[in-house]
């Protein structure tokens, strides 16, 4: 092989394995996302409550992030619109709610705290922790005497991963990374008074 062939060669392999990672990093992304699996509205007592199952899949470099002691913070978004609302319109009822699950490597648990009531769970593998976590029983979303009759409504659920709450140094990085961008997006159904 010729002497001028050789960085030529390496520079090919150089490519090849960059696209590979770019590669790899796609399918990452690909085969982890959230879901709702299921999402319900039911009336008790004159109350809208809100049941649904959520599914935390997580990115290979989410997992590793958690597994290394970076806490990841997931938010459900829920609103409650009118139907016919222009979109500068107020939502009838609007949501966040926010939880931390963090891996202690000590104990090896996984702590899942909710941001709101304070509320803390402990679990021994990450899979119960996500799936708890996914869990969201008999939430309050707007008193039925609030919402027109004759009008219909709009239930709207999004989960995500909230970037800006990773450490400083982490962020830049999963601006620019697809395997940090993870969301159900948004899933819609109606509610009828």
């Amino acid at each position: 092989m010729s002497p001028q062939l050789v960085p030529l060669h390496r520079s090919l392999l150089s490519l090849r394995l960059l696209g590979l990672a770019l590669l790899l990093c796609t399918l990452d992304a690909r085969a982890a996302d959230f879901s709702v699996e299921r999402a319900t509205t039911r009336l008790v007592d004159g109350v809208y409550k809100l049941d649904a199952q959520i599914d935390y899949r997580l990115s290979q470099t989410a997992a590793d992030a958690l597994e290394n002691g970076v806490p990841l913070t997931m938010e459900v978004h829920v609103q409650v619109r009118n139907a016919g609302a222009w979109i500068w319109q107020e939502d009838e009822a609007d949501y966040r709610l926010r939880d931390v699950i963090r891996y202690h490597a000590l104990s090896g648990l996984y702590d899942v705290v909710n941001l709101d009531s304070g509320g803390r769970r402990n679990f021994v593998t990450r899979e119960a922790a996500l799936a708890a976590l996914g869990e969201i029983n008999g939430l309050r979303l707007i008193e039925a005497k609030r919402l027109n009759p004759d009008d219909t409504y709009l239930v709207e659920l999004k989960a995500e991963l909230d970037i800006e709450a990773l450490p400083l140094p982490l962020r830049p990085l999963a601006y620019l990374s697809s395997s940090w961008k993870l969301s159900s997006g948004w899933l819609s159904w109606r509610l009828t008074p």
